[in-house]
């Protein structure tokens, strides 16, 4: 395929996603015609679409086990919510999937360079530590997405990111024995403890840091990054009340409207 005909492609599936945020369109899977051909291409549809949201309030990096390829994704800032959020519109139409995360705030900015950051440099880069609830929900009414590049062009399914008051000592995160709590109307639906796959979070977001220089100019103050779920995703009913606790880090409260 040569450079227009990619174009062209990445275009129309960054336009069909776009088309489905806004419900303008049900989207059961991505046409085959516009399959991502490999992560550079699903990254370059995650590009388009993020700019057509809007200013990227933060990144969502994660993988399935430690050493294992991580992957990435803009979180749009229109997205992002200070707890306690009460959602009430369209954002969560069908969207009540919940991951509880730790998530990191920049304090100065971490701009394209000759030599990579290490993980010291960018744990130097991060003002406070926040827990976090992601909501995630696919634009595919075939969930999860029959091809994995597919996901990653939809931005790994991130639909909205709330956060908890940060604090600054950072020194206390382990998430080896990170201890993790949800509650839906009150009720414990997980507690774990070193739920999330990639037990150390730092090596996450050293890469995450490092392939955002590359990709688009680095990470920038202010923004968050939030490191994959402890608990698993869990889905949330119409009217749920929903209570993420992390040890040591804080809580998240979000509700949702009946209707």
């Amino acid at each position: 395929m040569d450079k227009q005909k990619d174009s062209q492609k990445i275009k129309a599936a960054a336009a069909l996603l776009l088309a489905a945020r806004n419900h303008e369109v049900a989207l059961a899977r991505l046409p085959d015609e516009y399959v991502p051909a490999d992560a550079a291409e699903a990254y370059a549809i995650q590009d388009q679409v993020s700019a057509a949201l809007g200013e990227v309030g933060g990144w969502k990096v994660g993988a399935k086990a430690p050493g294992a390829q991580p992957s990435c994704a803009p979180m749009p800032a229109q997205f992002i919510f200070a707890a306690p959020y009460h959602f009430f519109d369209l954002l969560t139409a069908g969207a009540r999937g919940i991951e509880v995360e730790i998530a990191l705030r920049m304090k100065h900015d971490l701009p394209p360079r000759s030599t990579p950051y290490s993980e010291e440099e960018v744990v130097a880069a991060v003002a406070t530590v926040h827990p976090a609830i992601e909501l995630v929900s696919s634009r595919y009414t075939e969930y999860p997405a029959a091809n994995p590049l597919a996901g990653l062009a939809d931005a790994l399914s991130n639909c909205a990111f709330i956060y908890g008051p940060g604090r600054s000592d950072l020194g206390q995160i382990d998430q080896s024995i990170q201890h993790a709590e949800l509650y839906f109307n009150g009720l414990e639906v997980a507690r774990t403890v070193g739920g999330n796959p990639v037990v150390d979070i730092w090596p996450l977001v050293t890469w995450l840091v490092n392939h955002l220089c590359e990709r688009c100019g680095g990470i920038r103050a202010g923004q968050f990054v939030t490191t994959g779920s402890c608990t698993g995703l869990l889905f949330a009913d119409k009217g749920s009340s929903v209570n993420a606790l992390l040890q040591n880090i804080g809580k998240v409260d979000i509700s949702f409207a009946q209707a």
